[in-house]
């Protein structure tokens, strides 16, 4: 699932911190509510970034749609 497609289905709480802290590593809770709506990642889940040491990171394609969409720059049919 894309995450244009799960992006409205997380609570306003889970959107804003990944807004606010984007780019950072996912939490677990946070992580948690992704995976409830979008289902379990794999490693060629689009919004997953490489593996880091200090836990779950998205994409940087994934990164840029948040930035985007926290700036109002993002169209519908993206």
């Amino acid at each position: 699932m894309r995450i244009q497609d799960w992006w409205p289905l997380l609570d306003w709480t889970t959107q804003q911190w990944l807004i606010n802290n984007n780019g950072d590593v996912v939490p677990p809770d946070v992580l948690d509510q992704i995976t409830a709506v979008a289902g379990e990642p794999t490693a060629d889940t689009p919004w997953v970034g490489d593996a880091v040491p200090e836990g779950f990171s998205l994409s940087e394609e994934a990164i840029d749609w948040i930035d985007m969409t926290a700036n109002d720059e993002v169209s519908d049919d993206e």
